[in-house]
């Protein structure tokens, strides 16, 4: 992917970016079979799931920085100056159309951006979401609702030129830390969701929801561990750290008995609603399956029996020592775990000495920089 950002020195955020495509994915797959070669004998490795190699981002996290009558939109230097990212070519039109928007609403609203150095000022971020419909949703990061007022006077002005943003939020950070958003979330629109079409499924993507960054990729993802579940047929099958539903929904299936569960609640209302919207469009399945807000490890250990399969999402730390020997005696048939962190799931495969990795694949969610996902199925000895 040719940048001009790259090329002008300004962004580095694709270390990869000058590496060709296919060496880049190469690459990744030799990575993953350093790691896990020895946690998967005999396993069949299945081809790559390659992305396109720009415009594949649904979510853009944008620092805001500059002056209320000069916003930049992208990074900051090493200074804490801001660098404006707008056309940066990870995202696709339906965000990129939305930034000049965005920075001019900041400007109407005469909302001080946050300054690093100084420790002053209110708005710090902007994210935008963008479904594959190509509606969004747009959330303001700031210090304190100090401009709530202006920020709402002004919302119909921004709503009347694009019609695509479907939800808007106010999440208020006040400390001086890295990280990306606060606690406290104010949705200033109707709508308190964003809705992601997935096939039979559309998920329904609050404010604070996980979902992968690469939507076409997910889509492959999702069928890959649907046909593994499907091929092994489960009459039961958990979904552990299932988020908004998107792998119990998609392994849902006649006769299967589906459990999805997610610490989050706002996460397991989305899931539910949109299970209980492909069961009334007639999407088979969906009548067998439910969701619960509940610890993962602490959910499992209180069942009086185990499932037949089970499905792992875990976040980059990975299922840990508890959760992983939990599974290596749980008696299910079927596991299969999807990570985006190659160490945690090398480690968490060694507890798990009673199953045998028995399918790979590499989905290349993150082109041009060296992340990736993966995806592994393991059958009980």
């Amino acid at each position: 992917m040719q940048c001009d950002y790259w090329d002008a020195g300004r962004c580095r955020s694709c270390s990869l970016i000058e590496t060709p495509y296919a060496t880049q994915l190469a690459d990744k797959v030799a990575r993953a079979h350093a790691a896990l070669d020895d946690h998967a004998p005999g396993a069949r490795w299945h081809d790559p799931c390659a992305s396109a190699e720009s415009e594949f981002r649904n979510k853009a996290k944008m620092v805001v920085a500059g002056t209320a009558d000069a916003p930049t939109l992208g990074i900051l230097d090493e200074a804490g100056a801001g660098i404006d990212l707008r056309e940066c070519g990870l995202y696709p039109p339906a965000i990129t159309d939305l930034l000049p928007l965005l920075a001019t609403f900041i400007t109407r609203v005469r909302w001080q951006p946050y300054d690093v150095p100084t420790r002053s000022g209110e708005v710090k971020y902007v994210l935008v979401t963008a479904s594959a419909d190509g509606t969004a949703m747009v959330r303001f990061v700031a210090r304190s609702t100090e401009a709530g007022t202006r920020v709402r006077k002004h919302l119909p002005w921004l709503l009347e030129r694009a019609r695509s943003i479907q939800v808007v939020t106010l999440n208020v950070l006040p400390e001086h830390r890295a990280v990306l958003e606060g606690e406290r979330e104010i949705v200033l629109t109707d709508a308190e969701s964003l809705t992601m079409p997935m096939g039979d499924v559309e998920l329904h993507l609050g404010p604070r929801a996980f979902f992968q960054t690469n939507t076409a990729v997910a889509r492959q993802l999702y069928g890959q561990v649907t046909a593994w579940i499907d091929a092994a047929a489960p009459g039961s099958l958990w979904d552990l750290y299932c988020g908004v539903g998107g792998f119990a929904l998609h392994c849902a299936a006649p006769g299967r008995a589906v459990v999805g569960i997610e610490i989050s609640a706002p996460a397991i209302e989305a899931a539910e609603r949109s299970r209980d919207e492909a069961h009334a469009r007639g999407v088979a399945g969906m009548g067998d399956v439910r969701f619960a807000a509940a610890d993962a490890v602490a959910w499992a250990s209180a069942q009086a029996s185990g499932a037949e399969a089970i499905v792992v999402n875990p976040p980059r730390r990975g299922l840990g020592a508890g959760l992983s020997e939990w599974l290596n005696g749980s008696g299910a048939q079927t596991i299969v775990y999807s990570s985006c962190h190659l160490p945690t799931l090398a480690a968490d495969l060694a507890l798990m000495p009673d199953y045998r990795v028995t399918d790979v694949r590499v989905f290349d969610m993150f082109p041009h920089t060296a992340h990736m996902e993966i995806a592994v199925a393991l059958q009980r000895l």
